[in-house]
């Protein structure tokens, strides 16, 4: 997969290509990035790449020319074509799996107050990472960039795309690491079990409890297996049930 980012910025993704799980994908082969100067296509005697806007009103708004320019100087057959805009739809894990199936993707990024209402008619789609503001597009460019490259084969096991938090509306469940005793916060029993059917069970316990606590809306989506219910109705009684009582005294012999 080729991700190409339309910037103002390119040096601000220097950072983004050189360290970490993204490097090590860009260096397999997994996927290719680049990020290309805006400003360099612009036909501006000036080198401008943006104006104030017609009609007055306050800063400057990115020019159309040097955009759309930009955008057909990269584009391919089958690039989809991605503008970070405030009227785009709220950025999510589904769209990240979209896009992970996607040969070409190109990300344009605004900065000042905005674009040329007409770069709208050269994107396939406008998106947003919230309801907030920040001075440009490229860290939300970097957001979806990742977001999209660690769900490519080869990127990261397999394993740990199985057991995240949004994959089926859950949050993932608590994770714990030595010692078993911090400051008086220890590491539950079940964990140590070695009975990796009820550990599941626990953790799937888990995650249904944090989404309902935590991400309500989240919880809403999700349709409740029968041992799903049973599972928050064990939570809510207050008592461990015998499975993983048993597994937690099983797990004592073998720790002895």
């Amino acid at each position: 997969m080729n991700i190409t980012v339309l910037t103002l910025f390119p040096s601000m993704f220097e950072g983004f290509t050189t360290n970490s799980i993204i490097k090590r994908a860009l260096g397999k082969g997994v996927a290719s990035f680049q990020a290309v100067d805006i400003r360099s296509y612009t036909k501006d005697k000036y080198g401008r790449t943006d104006t104030p806007p017609i009609g007055g009103g306050a800063g400057l708004v990115q020019k159309c020319q040097p955009i759309v320019d930009a955008i057909e100087a990269v584009k391919k057959p089958n690039s989809h074509v991605v503008l970070m805009s405030p009227r785009g739809h709220t950025y999510d894990q589904k769209t990240a799996e979209k896009f992970a199936k996607l040969d070409d993707l190109i990300i344009v990024c605004g900065h000042y107050e905005g674009v040329d209402e007409r770069v709208n008619a050269y994107c396939d789609e406008l998106i947003s990472i919230g309801d907030y503001i920040l001075t440009g597009g490229e860290i939300p460019a970097m957001a979806i960039a990742d977001s999209v490259i660690r769900l490519l084969d080869g990127a990261i096991t397999k394993e740990s795309l199985d057991h995240e938090s949004f994959g089926d509306n859950l949050l993932e469940y608590p994770q714990y690491t030595e010692p078993y005793d911090y400051q008086g916060a220890t590491v539950p029993p079940i964990l140590y079990s070695g009975n990796h059917q009820a550990i599941e069970k626990w953790q799937r316990k888990q995650s249904l409890l944090l989404t309902r606590e935590l991400r309500p809306d989240l919880f809403a989506k999700i349709e409740l297996s029968k041992q799903d219910k049973k599972l928050l109705q064990e939570a809510e009684s207050g008592d461990m049930p015998k499975w993983e009582a048993e597994a937690i005294e099983k797990g004592k012999k073998f720790m002895k």
